[in-house]
């Protein structure tokens, strides 16, 4: 009797048991589900984390220490080459190693010194016998481990470089025509015009690189003179902005100029004190009609003045 009474009572238990974990699993599974979600949410939150970590330490990595550029992007045969850059930390005596390649092909290398301020400089002529292949030219620079930079600049042997030399004929109106002997590099001439009002001529070019044009101005049409009738200086514009030019010899029958220009320049003015005399003559005439007409004008009205008074 004893006996079953204790098995009455552990199946009572178990039974209590068994409904008290059912209440627990069936009353706790929308619990359950969103602990999950929580759990899932947290894993794709710090798989991001760990993402964005290496990316952004792959980025610090990358970033290198050195920088480079040349003074310019296009050089010929016999110019002087320019490199420069900076260091931002410098470590030690740690010299800055620079190669120069054409086409795969070392041209130049070199060691620097970088400066205390972290600049460095490297000067080279394009000329000698591994510069003889016109195009693309790729400077290298590295310090230290993993640190590296580029830059690249066109090239062109004399070979390779055009000049043109010919007579361009300007159009001088009722005047006829004159001719100007020319010699470009680096470009084109499209035009050349007289400028009456500013006493020259306006040379429009198309220019591919920078260069240099030489004009063999006539002094019959176009000259720049002193009261004295010694020679004074022309005023020569490039699309608006004034530049220097050279004046080596001086002939009786003309004058020879040398302007530089830039790639991309397009017009030339160059003002003297006349073009085409005639011009400057008829210019005369009219200011000096203008001026009497003022005048006869101012003492009629006064005769006037004084007849009413």
């Amino acid at each position: 009797m004893q006996y079953l009474q204790n098995q009455d009572l552990a199946l009572f238990q178990d039974t209590k048991i068994t409904q008290l974990f059912h209440f627990f699993i069936f009353n706790s599974k929308g619990d359950i589900q969103t602990s999950t979600e929580k759990f899932v949410r947290y894993r794709i939150c710090c798989s991001l984390a760990v993402l964005l970590i290496i990316s952004t330490g792959t980025a610090f990595a990358q970033e290198s220490l050195i920088s480079v550029q040349t003074d310019d992007k296009n050089y010929d045969e016999g110019d002087t080459v320019v490199i420069s850059g900076t260091v931002t930390t410098i470590v030690g005596s740690t010299p800055v190693t620079l190669q120069l390649f054409s086409e795969g092909n070392l041209v130049d290398i070199a060691q620097i010194v970088i400066a205390q301020d972290g600049s460095y400089s490297h000067t080279t002529i394009a000329e000698g016998p591994l510069w003889k292949k016109q195009g693309d030219y790729t400077v290298r620079v590295s310090y230290g481990e993993g640190n590296t930079a580029e830059a690249e600049f066109s090239y062109s042997p004399k070979s390779a470089i055009s000049e043109t030399t010919t007579n361009f004929e300007v159009d001088a109106g009722s005047h006829g025509t004159f001719d100007v002997e020319y010699t470009i590099k680096g470009a084109s001439i499209k035009d050349i015009v007289v400028d009456s009002n500013n006493f020259g001529l306006v040379v429009q070019i198309e220019s591919i690189d920078e260069g240099t044009v030489t004009l063999d101005l006539p002094r019959e049409f176009i000259g720049a003179e002193k009261q004295d009738g010694k020679d004074e200086t022309f005023i020569v514009l490039i699309d608006g902005i004034e530049v220097e030019y050279q004046e080596a010899v001086v002939h009786s029958e003309s004058r020879i100029i040398t302007i530089n220009f830039e790639q991309g320049d397009s017009q030339i003015q160059i003002i003297g004190t006349y073009v085409i005399p005639e011009f400057g003559t008829i210019t005369m005439v009219i200011l000096i009609v203008g001026i009497m007409i003022t005048i006869l004008a101012t003492k009629n009205k006064f005769q006037i003045s004084i007849f009413r008074f």
